[in-house]
């Protein structure tokens, strides 16, 4: 049976999955019953000094029947004051010792820091995570990814905080930057235990195209705030990925970002994460997703033979390349099961106006069912992209295996195209349709009886 207990940079939990610092963990109320639903861990609502906020906070991007496919807010750091949150963290800690409690801090000074850090650490806190990431409001003041996006700042910032912090410290990275491997090693440099990604993204969700005005509307006007949900997923896997693999950082990773199910999960964690941070997810549906996150993650352990988490993190980042190492002897094409197939045709509308005119229909006015026209199929996989029905379009294997070259191999070996018009370039034998055969009949090009 696995064991989903984790050790983060020092801070134990019964389970990886933590609730991010936002409005699900605004108080001792909220973080109890996740906690008692199954939640491992939670980051508090960062604490500083009280902000006052505005209505409405929240816009979201809908995509055809999904609701809040990405997630807007314009939300700050809490309201509450500072002796509320931390009488209220020391009950959690009394109640919930073996669950991880840690406090997001936000503030200006180095004298604040100083205080609010041994504030934090004495009403019980298990770990300071340091909120250098909220893309709206809080960086107009000069925090937040106003210092994410300076890794001096960031660094010096680090370096007052582990003057007094006898507990660890995670460094929370904006996303709203080029190249974030370099704010988290300057939280390296600066001596923090770990870092935690993503924050938000600066965003703006849409707009009421009748009074011109962003959502979320205040009073008819509106303002950029940070994006979060499903739709930042990539993003976020991608910038772990970057982190995880920079051998200069090397620290525990908290993997944040449209985080809903146990595959997200188990996905970050195969990309370098210890933990994980979940806050769109139990916005939408709640505390009581955890069952299920639970018990997916343990089956999937079960079912790969990892016993901890550390067992399997990190599995995936060898087979993370670069473009330039892959192989170009590699080669697979589409395949149709007829059996399968229900003929709507989506595969041959999208190859043919958005990839390589490789698939054809029947001249048979009854035979709706389209087909794969091999020697043009470039192994694009959009068909099977695009395809509405599970399975029905495999993408085969047609190399032997036995060759293997990259383009930097070819790059070395002075085997690439060097000018305009080199016959070394792979479209120069890939066959595409003269121009004047846009405007010829609508019947298809390719057709067989």
């Amino acid at each position: 049976m696995a064991n989903l207990e984790v050790n983060f940079a020092g801070i134990k939990s019964p389970n990886p999955f933590w609730l991010a610092s936002a409005p699900p963990t605004n108080s001792g109320y909220q973080i109890m019953k996740a906690f008692d639903a199954g939640w491992g861990g939670a980051v508090w609502k960062t604490l500083g000094v009280p902000v006052v906020n505005v209505s409405s906070r929240y816009g979201s991007v809908n995509y055809r029947d999904t609701r809040m496919m990405g997630f807007n807010n314009i939300e700050l750091i809490t309201d509450r004051p500072l002796a509320d949150n931390l009488r209220e963290i020391e009950e959690v800690k009394k109640r919930f010792p073996h669950h991880a409690v840690i406090a997001s801090l936000m503030v200006e000074t180095r004298a604040e820091w100083h205080q609010i850090v041994k504030a934090a650490e004495n009403a019980g806190s298990d770990g300071i995570e340091l909120n250098f990431g909220c893309p709206h409001g809080m960086c107009e003041r000069g925090m937040g990814s106003a210092v994410g996006q300076e890794p001096k700042v960031l660094k010096t910032i680090v370096e007052w905080v582990m003057e007094v912090a006898k507990i660890p410290v995670i460094v929370k990275l904006t996303p709203n930057i080029t190249d974030i491997t370099r704010p988290a090693l300057a939280a390296k440099e600066g001596g923090a235990n770990a870092v935690s990604l993503i924050n938000t993204i600066q965003s703006i969700v849409g707009l009421d195209i009748d009074n011109f005005a962003p959502y979320p509307i205040v009073d008819g006007k509106g303002t950029n705030g940070g994006y979060c949900g499903p739709a930042v997923k990539p993003i976020a896997l991608n910038m772990t990925k970057n982190v995880a693999q920079h051998p200069g950082v090397n620290l525990p990773i908290s993997g944040i970002g449209g985080i809903e199910t146990w595959r997200d999960a188990v996905e970050f964690i195969l990309l370098g994460a210890g933990t994980v941070q979940v806050c769109t997810a139990v916005m939408h549906y709640g505390f009581g997703i955890i069952r299920e996150m639970v018990r997916g993650l343990e089956e999937y352990m079960d079912s790969k033979g990892f016993q901890t988490i550390e067992d399997m993190r990190g599995k995936a980042l060898p087979n993370v390349l670069h473009w330039e190492d892959l192989n170009l002897k590699y080669k697979v094409v589409a395949n149709i099961n007829e059996d399968k197939c229900i003929g709507c045709q989506l595969c041959y509308t999208a190859c043919e106006d958005g990839a390589h005119q490789a698939i054809g229909l029947s001249s048979d006015p009854n035979n709706r069912k389209p087909f794969i026209i091999e020697e043009n199929c470039v192994g694009c996989n959009l068909c099977s992209l695009v395809c509405p029905v599970e399975s029905c379009i495999t993408m085969e294997r047609k190399d032997d295996g036995n060759q293997h070259i990259t383009w930097k191999e070819r790059t070395a070996a002075g085997n690439i195209p060097r000018t305009f018009d080199d016959e070394l370039a792979g479209g120069r034998h890939h066959w595409v349709p003269e121009p004047i055969d846009a405007f010829k009949t609508r019947k298809p090009r390719h057709y067989k009886a």
